[in-house]
């Protein structure tokens, strides 16, 4: 059988560590049938019928439901479902409607960290307060659920150190609405997001007027983050961390872990937080303050997006499964998988990571301690480049650990500190700021 590796991202200056877990690659059968299986359910409208049994999407949750107690039942009991609803009101929805999020749970050893997972269920057609017709919706976002609970299936065998989290949301094409319950949920939970991975629109290769491009995924990110107030923004362009973000080290992140995922799938990192003028599910974790980035293809065919079902001047409209490709999406399920393996297996981020070092040579680094961090890995940069390329294992000893890069200097350069587990999960790459009082 196929088998994806969960890469550790090691930098040549960093120590060797023990080979990284291997899972079974995704299945393309089994997307192809979960997203036939929503196609089936005519219309995924968030207001269409919620008490027809094979229609709508009061049906299509209920299934998402049942397979999330599948999943659960052949791993222990490893995976609980939870089902959270609300009532939006709003332009989409005058009269308002009842948005519910279907949540699978897979409990880990901090039940309080939390790395989730998440694409929207519900489908539309041109007119958006259309609930009746047929909105088949493959692609937007049928293939985003396939992922989400195909990544359930594989990770399901085994525990890791976080909780992961697999959201089926409602209510996207209305305003994001079950998103905002989610990330709402969260902070009433006191969850601790480690990462949010929104998949939306995910499996076609064949872009508008016939573009093919199949060996590529975009990674929509944050730079200044959108939870900061105008002083930590202004704080943030003075220290340079405008590409270091939360969300901007998770989408590097995924960069790497891409390399070392088979498939040869080159991630775009592309440095806005979604498309231009649009928006998705991750954006209301980005106003809470939580790490989100979006996966979405390389070529849009807005032909089959929002579109009533027919063919004009030899032109075929509507969100069919004729215009996915089942091995693509295989393979951005292959990278999620990874990436959440990755994250989910390793120490939370540093927090309080700071630089100081003016009028000298050197940068002292200092942070706070992470719990069941085993080693810490000081990363550096010269600031006129993007990435990492200088590495240094430092031992987790002391509750605020610290180390002095000689001959580094604080003006030219940037500095990060990410957190390693013992058996070698590292964490996404904290900025290094100017030292704050706690």
């Amino acid at each position: 059988m196929p088998i994806i590796a969960v890469p550790l991202l090691l930098a040549a200056a960093a120590s060797p560590a023990p080979q990284p877990a291997r899972f079974p690659a995704p299945s393309t059968t089994r997307l192809k049938a979960d997203v036939t299986t929503m196609v089936g359910f005519g219309t995924r409208h968030t207001a269409s019928t919620t008490t027809d049994p094979k229609r709508g999407i009061g049906a299509a949750r209920n299934w998402a439901a049942a397979r999330f107690t599948q999943l659960g039942a052949s791993c222990g009991g490893c995976i609980v479902v939870d089902r959270i609803a609300r009532r939006f009101t709003g332009p989409r929805a005058p009269t308002g409607v009842v948005v519910e999020d279907v949540l699978g749970i897979q409990k880990g050893r901090d039940p309080t960290r939390v790395v989730i997972v998440g694409a929207h269920i519900d489908s539309r057609v041109t007119d958006v307060m259309n609930v009746t017709s047929d909105a088949p919706g493959a692609n937007d976002n049928a293939s985003g659920v396939a992922l989400v609970l195909e990544a359930a299936r594989i990770l399901s065998q085994r525990q890791f150190d976080a909780t992961i989290v697999y959201a089926v949301f409602s209510g996207e094409e209305q305003g994001l609405w079950g998103a905002e319950l989610l990330a709402d949920t969260v902070k009433a939970r006191g969850w601790d997001v480690s990462a949010m991975l929104n998949n939306d629109i995910v499996g076609n290769t064949v872009g508008q007027g016939g573009v093919r491009v199949a060996d590529r995924v975009r990674v929509f990110s944050e730079g200044i983050r959108a939870s900061e107030d105008l002083v930590a923004q202004q704080g943030r362009r003075a220290e340079g961390g405008e590409d270091d973000g939360p969300s901007r080290a998770l989408a590097k992140a995924i960069d790497g872990v891409a390399g070392d995922v088979p498939g040869g799938l080159d991630v775009m990192l592309d440095r806005r937080p979604d498309r231009f003028g649009r928006g998705g599910d991750h954006e209301p974790f980005l106003k809470l303050g939580y790490p989100a980035v979006r996966f979405s293809v390389a070529a849009e065919n807005w032909d089959r997006q929002h579109q009533d079902l027919r063919t004009e001047n030899g032109v075929v409209y509507g969100d069919t499964i004729e215009g996915m490709d089942f091995a693509y999406l295989t393979k951005v399920t292959a990278l999620n998988v990874a990436t959440l393996a990755r994250i989910a297996a390793a120490p939370a981020a540093p927090e309080d990571v700071s630089i100081a070092g003016a009028l000298s040579r050197d940068t002292t680094v200092k942070w706070r301690a992470v719990p069941n961090a085993t080693t810490y890995r000081v990363r550096w940069r010269r600031n006129d480049t993007q990435d990492w390329t200088n590495a240094r294992d430092v031992p987790a000893t002391g509750a605020n650990p610290q180390i002095v890069l000689a001959q580094v200097p604080v003006d030219d350069s940037f500095v990060g500190v990410s957190a390693v587990s013992a058996d070698g999960a590292e964490s996404v790459v904290s900025f290094a700021g100017r030292e704050r009082r706690r």
